[in-house]
């Protein structure tokens, strides 16, 4: 039995779950899967997400607007964020990002939306969840620029990007969270970024219910699956299945400080 994972981001109010969220539930804590973050991609659809949250002991939840849908959500203050994470079950700002592959929103309203979520982490010190496709360069920029305003907690999440943002990221203390992609076959470079990530950086996901990893990939992701990202991402950088675990799940407690630490395993609270 390896120690506990935690799937850092995954999206349990999706409809794909709605007929058995208990089962999905039940098969990540038999996979070992201790805990879960289901994460937000419209404020005004979070008093669904915070329900799921308030149902399971082992879901946390965050709140935010995700880049497709920034321009339907710019009415969303920074304040409305801050009073939302107020909530106990409620772990993390997001996920807000930019994202010019689909370019589903005007890319001046993710970049708004964006740096008001920024400025809810700042203030809440809640990791923001940073969602970056194709936008590298604004990423970059917005992340040194907003930075220089005050440190705030992030995590890049599902990367997929180059290894510039990766390493921009990590010098302005973020984290990097490793998706099911990552076991891909032709995903040889992401596997080249990661082992360029710091151990005590490192998170892993599902994304769930997209990007399965293999030997699952075609099928519904879901969070009993990060089991087969994080053996990968041990191979990868060089560590044994049972440490990989030991130290993404000592990385979610560090940068999500809002969880308990009493939900950690009792061989690991003394780390």
């Amino acid at each position: 039995m390896i120690a506990m994972l935690v799937d850092s981001h995954c999206h349990l109010d999706f409809p794909d779950f709605e007929e058995e969220r208990d089962a999905v539930i039940e098969r990540a804590r038999e996979a070992g899967v201790g805990l879960m973050v289901t994460i937000s991609t419209r404020v005004r659809q979070f008093e669904r997400i915070r329900a799921i949250a308030e149902t399971y002991d082992n879901v946390f939840c965050s709140v935010g607007t995700h880049p497709h849908n920034a321009d339907e959500e710019l009415d969303v203050t920074t304040a409305d964020l801050v009073r939302l994470a107020e909530h106990p079950k409620v772990v993390a700002i997001g996920e807000a990002g930019l994202d010019y592959f689909y370019d589903k929103a005007p890319r001046g309203a993710q970049a708004q939306g964006l740096r008001a979520h920024i400025a809810a982490s700042r203030e809440t010190r809640l990791p923001l969840v940073i969602h970056a496709r194709n936008a590298d360069d604004d990423m970059i920029a917005i992340l040194k620029e907003e930075t220089g305003k005050g440190a705030f907690p992030f995590v890049l999440h599902c990367f997929s990007s180059g290894a510039e943002l990766a390493a921009a990221g990590i010098r302005l203390g973020g984290y990097v969270s490793f998706s099911g992609i990552v076991t891909f076959r032709n995903s040889e470079e992401l596997r080249r970024i990661a082992e360029t990530v710091p151990r005590d950086r490192l998170l892993v996901e599902t994304d769930a219910p997209y990007l399965a990893p293999i030997p699952k990939r075609g099928k519904r992701n879901e969070p009993a699956f990060v089991a087969y990202t994080a053996r990968v991402l041990a191979e990868t950088v060089g560590l044994e299945e049972d440490a990989l675990a030991k130290q993404t799940t000592e990385n979610f407690f560090r940068l999500f400080s809002k969880v308990p630490r009493s939900l950690l395993p009792e061989g690991m609270k003394e780390q």
